[in-house]
């Protein structure tokens, strides 16, 4: 059985979907940030790098939310991969964007210790999330066929997109000004693997 250690309103959501998106058995293993968990050494043994998600898989653990979907969809939910090699890297396109871009951008919001050090730069930061959230939004909003990426079809990339979408009423951006985003985040709501997630307290 695989394992996936998590803690809520975190990008873990996105592997959690997939993983249930194709009724993968797993146990979930909470991470509680609010007790500094990812610090403690039992944490660190499973991620050096003190973040979630991680996926104990019987080959060994992954890191990453980009390496560990690549492996649910290569080994357990294969449907979440287009077949067509160029919607492949189509799909992985988007998945970049997402993670090196959107969430770039939305960690600046509150973790802009990581790129500095003066108050003033991280004021900055904050003061640029709403205007690169929006933009991010305005450049996915032309590619979702509807009510996903690709159409009736989920892929890894929806997944991903999930929580970069809870992601952006704390960021600023109304998400009714994207009329295709916001189909999509009621369309994900409306699938069984993220209710399944909503219930278990994944996403508060």
């Amino acid at each position: 059985m695989v394992k996936l250690f998590w803690a809520a309103n975190t990008i873990s959501s996105a592997s959690a979907i997939a993983l249930n998106e194709g009724g993968v058995h797993w146990e979930g293993v909470e991470v509680d940030f609010s007790a500094a968990e990812q610090t403690k050494p039992e944490f660190l043994a499973i991620n050096p790098k003190g973040r979630v998600p991680a996926l104990s898989t019987p080959e060994g653990i992954l890191t990453e939310t980009g390496a560990i979907l690549e492996y649910i969809g290569a080994t357990m939910v294969p449907e979440l991969v287009p077949a067509d090699p160029l919607q492949t890297a189509r799909m992985r396109e988007l998945m970049y964007y997402l993670t090196t871009t959107m969430h770039v951008n939305h960690a600046h919001r509150k973790r802009g210790y990581r790129w500095a050090r003066e108050e003033s730069s991280f004021e900055d930061m904050r003061s640029m999330v709403t205007e690169n959230m929006n933009a991010g939004c305005a450049f996915l909003e032309d590619r979702i066929v509807g009510p996903f990426f690709f159409g009736d079809q989920m892929t890894l990339a929806d997944c991903w997109a999930f929580p970069v979408l809870r992601f952006l009423p704390g960021d600023g951006v109304e998400i009714e000004d994207y009329p295709n985003l916001a189909a999509m985040k009621a369309a994900l709501y409306a699938r069984s693997s993220v209710k399944a997630i909503v219930e278990m307290g994944m996403v508060k």
